[in-house]
């Protein structure tokens, strides 16, 4: 099972394409730079992918919608 529940990010998000696109960019930059929102040992996932999903589901990454 996925931890943190996608079905509960989504409510913060609201859909699943956006979610993706933001997870996938937060983890290629905690790749690259080795920045990390929290301490290491605060993560439940060990790769980059589940620990981006982690700092959405705490808030810790803020969603700016463009407004057209």
């Amino acid at each position: 099972m996925i931890y943190p529940s996608i079905d509960k990010i989504l409510n913060q998000v609201g859909s699943k394409y956006l979610l993706i696109n933001i997870v996938s960019r937060r983890a290629k930059e905690m790749e690259a730079t080795g920045h990390y929102q929290m301490k290491e040992n605060e993560y439940k996932s060990v790769k980059p992918i589940g620990r981006a999903l982690e700092e959405v589901s705490k808030g810790l990454i803020h969603i700016k919608e463009n407004e057209e």
